[in-house]
C-alpha cells in the first residue's frame, strides 16, 4: 500500500507547474517561518531540495538573517545519516542519489537539534509520512519513539496539497512528525 501511495503522490508532485510549485513553496515558507517553532529555534535542520520538492531556501535564508544555525542531512552508503552545518560558502557535492549535501562542517547531534525540516512524499491528517524508502529519517530519529512527548527536536515536514492522503497507514519503526505545513493549512 506504501508503495502505491508513494508513487501517486510522487506523480502528483512531478505534475505540477513549475510556477504552481515555486507559489506554493513561498506560501509554505512563509507560514513556516512565521511559527513558534522556528522562532524558538537556534539549531534548524533542513534539506536541499530536488526540483519537484517543496524548496526551502526562503526558510535558510531567514534562518542565517536571524542568526540560526543550519544543518543539512548527509547519507552514507551504509544507510545512515547525518546533519552538517551549512553556511553560505560551504562547498556541496551530490551523493548517490543526486542530492546536494555540504561537504564539510561542524556535524551536530539529533538530539541537538531543535527543528528539523523535512521533505517527504507523502502525509495524511496524523501526520504520518511517507519517504522515498530508504529509511534514513526513521533510524536517525528512532529515539523519538521512546520519547513520552515531544521534546526536540521537532520534526516538521515541509508538502504540497497533492501529496496528502486520507490515511497512511504507519509501521512500529516508522517516526510521526511533530507537524506538517502545506500551502492549505
Amino acid at each position: 500500500m506504501k508503495a502505491q501511495i508513494r508513487q501517486s503522490a510522487l506523480k502528483a508532485r512531478r505534475a505540477m507547474s513549475a510556477e504552481s510549485r515555486n507559489f506554493a513553496s513561498a506560501k509554505i515558507c512563509s507560514k513556516l517561518v512565521r511559527s513558534h517553532e522556528f522562532f524558538a529555534a537556534k539549531s534548524i535542520a533542513c534539506y536541499l531540495p530536488m526540483p519537484d520538492e517543496v524548496d526551502p531556501c526562503r526558510i535558510i535564508e531567514r534562518a542565517w538573517r536571524a542568526k540560526k544555525r543550519i544543518f543539512c542531512p548527509v547519507t552514507e552508503n551504509d544507510g545512515k545519516m547525518f546533519y552538517r552545518r551549512l553556511e553560505r560558502d560551504s562547498t556541496l557535492k551530490r551523493n548517490q542519489f543526486g542530492l546536494w549535501e555540504p561537504v564539510d562542517g561542524e556535524i551536530i547531534a539529533a538530539r541537538q537539534l531543535d527543528l528539523v525540516i523535512t521533505p517527504l512524499v507523502a502525509f495524511d491528517a496524523d501526520n504520518n509520512r511517507i519517504g522515498m524508502g530508504g529509511g534514513y529519517f526513521d533510524r536517525y530519529f528512532a529515539f523519538q519513539k521512546r520519547a513520552p512527548r515531544w521534546l526536540r527536536p521537532k520534526l516538521i515536514g515541509l508538502a504540497f496539497d497533492c501529496q496528502k492522503f486520507e490515511k497512511i497507514a504507519s509501521n512500529p519503526w516508522d517516526i510521526r512528525l511533530y507537524a506538517v505545513v502545506s500551502a492549505s493549512d
